[in-house]
């Protein structure tokens, strides 16, 4: 039996990103769900689908509300967020409940390696290692899915 694609919201208020990002999800096995500008488009789309993973710009078409779209998802929709920003600073302690935060701006390479990083999280609930480069996990997701309990490759 074949694994069930990740699906993914794309929360992203430029267009030629949100296409790159749609791109690049699929190519890393996963299924882009829908598409997102705003915060209430964002939110909408997370209660209709139920995505397993909403990669979330902080600023979107209607602001900085990228945390709160990130921080709705997680205790509303069941589902995780992943932060895709140039403002990591802008993101709290906690993370807003997400899982983590790939900075802007990013490679295709270290994207697509993300991905198939937290796809297999997400559906084993445990790291296949430490986390890929260009991807932070939050605090409470890294202790969750034990990502720091395998040895540091140099």
């Amino acid at each position: 039996m074949t694994e069930q694609p990740l699906e993914v919201l794309i929360v992203e208020d430029e267009v030629l990103l949100a296409t790159e990002l749609e791109f690049l999800v699929e190519e890393a096995g996963c299924r882009a769900i829908g598409h997102a500008m705003s915060s209430d488009e964002a939110y909408d789309l997370a209660t209709t689908f139920k995505p397993d993973l909403a990669l979330v710009d902080v600023h979107l078409r209607d602001g900085p509300t990228g945390v709160e779209v990130a921080r709705r998802i997680a205790e509303n929709c069941s589902g995780v967020a992943l932060f895709m920003t140039a403002n990591i600073k802008r993101l709290p302690a906690d993370f807003a409940g997400a899982c983590g935060v790939i900075g802007k701006p990013y490679s295709e390479h270290g994207m697509k390696m993300a991905l198939s990083y937290l796809r297999v999280c997400l559906r084993n609930g445990r790291a296949p290692g430490r986390p890929p480069a260009g991807l932070e996990l939050a605090p409470v997701f890294a202790k969750r899915w034990g990502a720091f309990d395998y040895p540091l490759v140099v």
